[in-house]
Parts: C-alpha cells; sequence; structure tokens
C-alpha cells in the first residue's frame, strides 16, 4: 500500500492524515485559500506549520489536497505547484473541496453534498462526479449558513443595537470589542471572512434565546432556499452536510429537513475520515 497524505482546507484551518502501513497519524495547519494567500506564504505554512511537525512528511508518495476556492483552475494550479515546490518527489492531485466533501460523505453513492464551514457551498454528487453546483458569491455577496454569514449578522444585530440588555452584556464579555475595532477588522484588515466567522461561536453559546434561535433559523432557510431547492435531487437523494458550522447546529438542519420532507444524511465537522476510506481503497 502507498504511502498517502489528504489534506481537507477551508479558509480558516486545514487538516491532513498521512496513512502509512495501515496506521493513520492527523496533523492541523492554518487554511490555505489562493484568494487570501500568495504562492510563497502557502509554502511557508507547508514548511513551517506542516513538515516542521515531521519531515518524513516530505517523503509520500501521493498527495491528495481538497480545498476551498479551486474550483477556478487558476487557483487550483496556483496551489499546485505551491506544493509541488515543497513535496518535490509526491505525485500530487489537487482540487476542489465540495469534491471532498462529496467523497468523503457520499463514497460512492449519490446525493446533496454542502459544506457550512467559514464559507458556505452545495452540490449534487451522482456518485462519481458533480453534476450540478449553484456557485456561492464568497462571503461578501453570499456563504449563506456559513459561520462567516452568521458572524456578520452577529455584528449587525450588536452594533444597530438590536441585543436586549443580557445578550449585549453577555457579547461584550465574550469579545470586549468596540464598533472601530470591528469597521477595521471588517473593512481594512486581510482576511475579513475568518474575523466574521469567529464570532459565531457566541450563537452555541447562547441557544434558546429568541434572537439567536432567529440568526441561526434565518441563515440556514437562506442557504436551503438559495441553494438546495435549486436541486431537483434535494427530494430524491439524502443531504449531508459537512463543517464546523454544521457540526454545532445538527438540530436546526434537522427541523428544517422535517420541515420540508427532505431526507438528512450524514454530517461530519470533517470529511477527512471518509476521504482516507475512499483513498485507501483505491490505493
Amino acid at each position: 500500500m502507498k504511502t498517502i497524505l489528504i489534506a481537507d482546507s477551508g479558509s480558516t484551518k486545514t487538516a491532513w492524515c498521512l496513512v502509512e502501513n495501515g496506521h493513520q497519524r492527523t496533523f492541523r495547519t492554518q487554511g490555505i485559500s489562493p484568494y487570501f494567500q500568495t504562492p510563497a506564504q502557502v509554502q511557508q505554512i507547508l514548511q513551517t506549520e506542516l513538515v516542521s511537525q515531521d519531515p518524513a512528511l516530505l517523503k509520500v508518495e501521493e498527495l491528495y489536497f481538497y480545498g476551498t476556492g479551486l474550483l477556478a483552475e487558476a487557483n487550483a494550479r496556483m496551489v499546485e505547484d505551491a506544493l509541488q515546490a515543497v513535496f518535490t518527489n509526491t505525485n500530487i492531485s489537487v482540487t476542489h473541496d465540495l469534491m471532498g466533501a462529496a467523497r468523503g460523505l457520499c463514497g460512492h453513492n449519490p446525493g446533496i453534498v454542502s459544506i457550512l464551514g467559514t464559507g458556505s457551498n452545495s452540490c449534487y454528487y451522482n456518485g462519481t462526479a458533480i453534476v450540478k453546483n449553484n456557485p456561492g458569491l464568497g462571503y461578501i455577496l453570499g456563504d449563506e449558513g456559513s459561520g462567516a454569514y452568521l458572524g456578520k449578522h452577529i455584528l449587525q444585530y450588536y452594533l444597530y443595537n438590536s441585543f436586549d440588555d443580557e445578550l449585549k452584556f453577555k457579547f461584550e464579555a465574550k469579545f470586549n470589542t468596540s464598533r472601530d475595532e470591528i469597521l477595521e477588522n471588517v473593512y481594512r484588515k486581510p482576511l475579513a471572512n475568518r474575523y466574521l466567522a469567529s464570532f459565531a461561536s457566541f450563537l452555541s453559546e447562547n441557544r434558546g434565546h429568541f434572537l439567536v434561535e432567529n440568526i441561526l433559523e434565518d441563515g440556514f432557510n437562506e442557504f436551503f432556499f438559495n441553494h438546495l431547492y435549486k436541486y431537483r435531487e434535494s427530494w430524491t437523494f439524502p443531504l449531508h452536510f459537512t463543517g464546523g458550522v454544521a457540526s454545532s447546529f445538527q438540530d436546526v438542519l434537522q427541523e428544517l429537513c422535517n420541515l420540508y420532507e427532505l431526507q438528512l444524511g450524514t454530517i461530519a465537522r470533517s470529511p477527512l475520515e471518509g476521504l482516507v476510506r475512499y483513498h485507501s481503497m483505491l490505493s
């Protein structure tokens, strides 16, 4: 069996799994995104955050990288070149995170696959290929149901003074920030999507409050309406979800599937475990 390294990369973090002689080892680095990082920065992340944990990783025979923003061919090529500059003797395959989610959650079975993490995306996967994809528009115009989308609405509620005294007190105690600091991070500093998504944890910590439930229901309803409803296959095949947001709010997804008479499939924080199974069968 070949020694393989598999990566599931989002905007915020990357999970890596080394499969060698039937054994697995996992690693973590920050997210890799061609929209926010240069090739040199990607190489630096690989060297200082990944290879530094175990230089023997450079000897892997095959590397499968699934990442955000890689639907565009130019972006995929940039990331592949950065990987190849570090893993010089490795056979490298680079594709987008949506394919990783589809293979990891569905294997060789058809289904509707959604990513709800820092950003959001969805597709219909026929068991072999992604047949339909309602394109995402990023955290400014789209990303409904994502951490960035939910975080943006939390900040809107706070800055518009829509929180009641209880939630306002909890928000200020947790984040200790100001209007000027928020606007500076959103409009002037890099990686605004990660910054916005960092506020999503406030929702999971305050479940049951009607304003929190409103933000969650509105965010996920927007995702269902603008994306999942666009696939007629949503009423034929199960709906699978992956990502930290999906994992944290499984009950809301279940309620919406029940409400709209849709079949809920697997919800997993990461598709990595499924990807290990998928590629281990092929190697």
